[in-house]
């Protein structure tokens, strides 16, 4: 499964691309504010770091304004992919941009008849929100569990993109299933090193090795 990050936040990106984390980065218009930069500026930036796709999304919402702003988004770095809300207009933005061969994340999808309207639409990815549909008490994974079966039924190309992401067996679930990618914070991506049995272990041979004398330098 391919991680990719969610968020603006150069360092944060910087420190796990350095790991070998990042397969790509999403943004939307939230992230760019919480980051407090220009979105071309901060975008740019993080396209020329990441060697993956970074998603830009638009903010229009009509289908003229929607390719306009998309086109000139995916003009900042040959790897942007333009995010669209799966709306009647996102999708025919999608169509678009797809046939001009532009990468395109529909997003805000929380069904499976909706995912499987826009791989039809050409989606590159496709972004079902896990976490906003477990607020409602509704289980996310069923929904990627679904998306996974239509498009192996079918041989979609679509990539399944589990978002909205909100802990370490978030991800783990996505995996299971076989999600392609997950976004996540960089907090969740690094809280999947986390376990309290090996911070228990990790002391423990400290506390013998403290008792030995030694030095290994």
């Amino acid at each position: 499964m391919k991680f990719f990050v969610d968020t603006a936040d150069i360092d944060s990106i910087r420190e796990l691309n350095d790991l070998g984390m990042v397969d790509g980065v999403t943004t939307n218009p939230s992230l760019i504010m919480k980051a407090g930069r220009d979105i071309q500026e901060v975008t740019k930036e993080i396209a020329d770091m990441v060697d993956g796709p970074v998603s830009a999304e638009v903010v229009a919402t009509e289908y003229d304004d929607m390719i306009a702003e998309g086109r000139h988004l995916a003009k900042i770095a040959p790897n942007i992919c333009v995010k669209v809300p799966l709306t009647w207009a996102g999708l025919k933005t999608c169509k678009t941009l797809s046939d001009e061969g532009t990468q395109v994340n529909v997003t805000l999808c929380f069904s499976a008849n909706q995912a499987l309207i826009a791989a039809k639409a050409g989606a590159t990815f496709i972004s079902p929100f896990i976490g906003r549909l477990d607020d409602l008490n509704m289980d996310g994974m069923d929904l990627i569990q679904d998306i996974r079966t239509i498009y192996d039924n079918y041989d979609f190309k679509t990539q399944i993109l589990a978002a909205s992401i909100r802990s370490a067996n978030h991800m783990k679930d996505a995996a299971l299933i076989g999600a392609d990618v997950a976004t996540a914070p960089p907090g969740v991506i690094k809280a999947m090193a986390n376990h309290v049995l090996t911070d228990k272990g990790l002391d423990a041979f400290l506390a013998d090795w403290a008792k030995t004398g030694q030095s290994i330098l």
